[in-house]
Order: structure tokens, then sequence, then C-alpha cells
């Protein structure tokens, strides 16, 4: 088995507007997926969610805000899963939450 990273992104989304409920939901959603994977004996770990702001620090000593200045969609979390492939990666993507947000998810094989 191999090991690829699933990395969350999603564009600026204001979820205070979200109701307790919706929030709930989504959570659910989640835990329905994340669990899925792991039912299958494919998850390896989860990552925590992350905070939506920060600072990138760049060559020369620069700093800005962050993460990403250069594209709006923001870093929400990862987790890695262990397949035989990339395309069976993909296919456990398929069904993530972020996407029903308009977000994205990226598969990347961990070096090894």
């Amino acid at each position: 088995m191999k090991e690829f990273m699933l990395i969350f992104r999603q564009p600026s989304y204001d979820f205070s507007n979200v109701t307790p409920t919706e929030m709930q939901a989504l959570a659910k959603k989640w835990q329905d997926w994340v669990g899925g994977i792991a039912a299958q004996g494919k998850l390896g770990t989860t990552g925590i969610r992350l905070e939506t702001d920060g600072k990138v620090l760049r060559k020369g000593g620069v700093v800005t805000d962050g993460p990403f200045v250069e594209i709006r969609e923001r870093l929400g979390s990862f987790c890695i899963i262990k397949t035989e492939n990339i395309d069976e990666a993909v296919t456990l993507a398929h069904g993530c939450p972020a996407l029903d947000y308009d977000g994205s998810v990226e598969v990347r094989a961990v070096f090894q």
C-alpha cells in the first residue's frame, strides 16, 4: 500500500452565517465520509483543522498575511490514506464534503 495525502481546500467561505444545525450536518458529513474510509482500513492519519489566517515568510525575510495570498482557496485540513495507487486515492476523495462548498481535494503521494 502507498500513502497519499488528501489536501482539502475551500474558497474563502463565511461560516459565521451558518446555523448551528447546518454546522452539525456538515460535521456529520465529514465524520461519515472519513469514517467510511476508516471502515475500509484505508485511513492513515487525519490532520487537525487549520485556522484560516496565518503568515507567509518568503526569501529575504518578507512576511505577508496568508496563508495563500496568490489564490482564493484556503487550506482547511488534510488526511493520509493508504491505497494501492493514485486512482484509488482519487476514488476515495469523491464524496468529500469540501466539494459540496465549491472546494477541492488535492491528491498527492507521500514521498518515501
